[in-house]
């Protein structure tokens, strides 16, 4: 399978039709019409304005290995440990005893 289909594998995945999924990239209709019937290529400006407006693996899109879409969690934990990262150890620990906290009140709700 060819990018071009990839790109309309995920468009089609998301179900939207190409003038939403073009105006939600800001590319033309034309354009999107023209990627999937392989008439232009897909240039990196493109992949990466898909990939981060819809959550789409990167890999997958280039290569099409690995899942279609990036793990919503995944990225939530990647931009977690890039902040904690940055803070200071006595901050750090604070943030620590905060999520336990909140994952014992979790489990509270749970019961």
């Amino acid at each position: 399978m060819s990018i071009n289909q990839r790109v309309k594998q995920v468009r089609q995945a998301l179900d939207l039709s190409q003038a939403k999924f073009a105006k939600a990239i800001s590319i033309s209709n034309g354009y999107i019409a023209g990627i999937e019937l392989e008439n232009r290529k897909v240039n990196e400006r493109i992949i990466k304005l898909i990939c981060s407006t819809f959550n789409v693996n990167e890999e997958w899109l280039n290569h099409g290995t690995g899942d279609m879409f990036n793990d919503a969690s995944s990225e939530k934990l990647k931009i977690a440990m890039s902040i904690f990262k940055k803070l200071k150890p006595e901050y750090q620990d604070y943030v620590l005893k905060q999520i336990d906290a909140l994952l014992e009140m979790q489990n509270k709700q749970d019961e």
